[in-house]
């Protein structure tokens, strides 16, 4: 791997932590804001629990994707993705 290649890769890694923790980051101001709103309108009835739930799930599902897995999302397919698609390019009349 070239310095290019490996700057590409870095500079990609950063983006998906900065989704990520720009994600997880609204994530909690608008669940701490849903929890107030619920705690000081209705305690008898604690239905912010199901957007934090349904929320946390998709906040979990981002982080094994940054951090765990890559797989898809990770710039090495990206890139053979594209050589892949580039070669069925040149291999058409």
């Amino acid at each position: 791997m070239d310095d290019q290649s490996r700057y590409e890769y870095a500079r990609k890694q950063v983006r998906a932590l900065k989704g990520f923790y720009g994600h997880f980051a609204v994530y909690l101001v608008i669940n701490l804001f849903l929890a107030v709103v619920n705690l000081a309108a209705s305690p008898s009835v604690l239905w912010f629990v199901w957007p934090l739930l349904g929320w946390g799930i998709a906040v979990a599902m981002h982080a094994v994707a940054v951090f765990i897995v890559g797989g898809v999302w990770s710039a090495g397919w990206e890139e053979r993705k594209v050589q892949e698609i580039a070669g069925q390019l040149r291999s058409q009349p």
